[in-house]
């Protein structure tokens, strides 16, 4: 396999890390980014696409309002043959196929930092079946938990919930240290244990037949201690409410995004046309 990896930023470098722990071959990776100064060992690194033949895997990896600018130099390595994985939020399906016409199967990819030790939830949405189907559940199963989407408009809630999740758990762990200083726990050592707590809780709540309300439920036993705390949290539903709303406008920041994307490169599509 040969993947040509446009970009290494954060996320795209959150994906190589966990590709590369997973047991790929080093050398099966070409990363284009000009602004990285080193490259894992094994994995080549240019500052400009290579003129070769097309690769089996594409990964644009860059900003989203760079799609328009960078697609002229990706073009030539993509052919019938390669499958094109895009993590350009915002970014849908219909205009990456109209910007790389000749790719045999494009794939919209969300995951979040986590790939870079195996533990992302990840969205998939393309026109991909058969063998590009498989290269890509193969290519996902190193870097997390893969979920194949029935319908593109979910993209944005699982942005919301899968790609920015991670910011609403650590603010969540952030707020129960917070509470217990508050309440007389030295800071320091309240942050410790919050910490602690939700990472063995998430462990087992991954390990465990039960649903997490159902592992609330043996958590708590009848007017006890926990039980007490969770009818706090349950109050009015103000809970569920707060994190369904904090979904909505996260949600619906994504799809706003979407718009704006499109209407970029639509912007640009029109700019290029009148000066040819």
């Amino acid at each position: 396999m040969r993947l040509f990896q446009f970009g290494c930023g954060n996320m795209g470098g959150a994906m190589l890390a966990g590709w590369l722990a997973g047991g790929f071959d080093p050398a099966a990776f070409t990363v284009i980014d000009p602004y990285l100064a080193a490259a894992p060992d094994g994995v080549r690194l240019l500052d400009a696409a290579p003129d070769e033949a097309a690769a089996d895997v594409v990964l644009l990896g860059f900003k989203p309002h760079q799609l328009g600018s960078a697609a002229p130099a990706i073009a030539p390595l993509i052919g019938a043959g390669t499958l094109v994985l895009s993590v350009l939020a915002g970014v849908d399906l219909a205009t990456l196929r109209a910007t790389f016409p000749l790719a045999g199967a494009i794939v919209r990819v969300m995951p979040n930092l986590a790939a870079a030790v195996g533990k992302s939830p990840i969205a998939l949405f393309g026109d991909a079946n058969g063998a590009a189907r498989g290269r890509t559940d193969a290519l996902m199963a190193p870097l997390g938990q893969a979920e194949w989407l029935a319908r593109e408009a979910d993209m944005d809630l699982v942005t919301a919930l899968a790609g920015s999740g991670p910011a609403f758990v650590y603010r969540f762990i952030d707020a129960l240290a917070s509470g217990a200083a508050a309440l007389g726990l030295p800071r320091e050592q309240a942050d410790r244990l919050a910490l602690a707590m939700v990472e063995g809780a998430a462990q087992l709540a991954a390990a465990s037949p039960h649903t997490p309300a159902e592992l609330a439920r043996r958590v708590a036993s009848p007017g006890g201690v926990t039980q007490v705390g969770l009818d706090v949290l349950d109050a009015d539903g103000r809970l569920a409410a707060l994190l369904e709303d904090t979904l909505k406008g996260a949600r619906d920041r994504s799809a706003e995004m979407t718009a704006e994307a499109i209407k970029a490169m639509a912007a640009g599509a029109d700019r290029h046309t009148q000066h040819h």
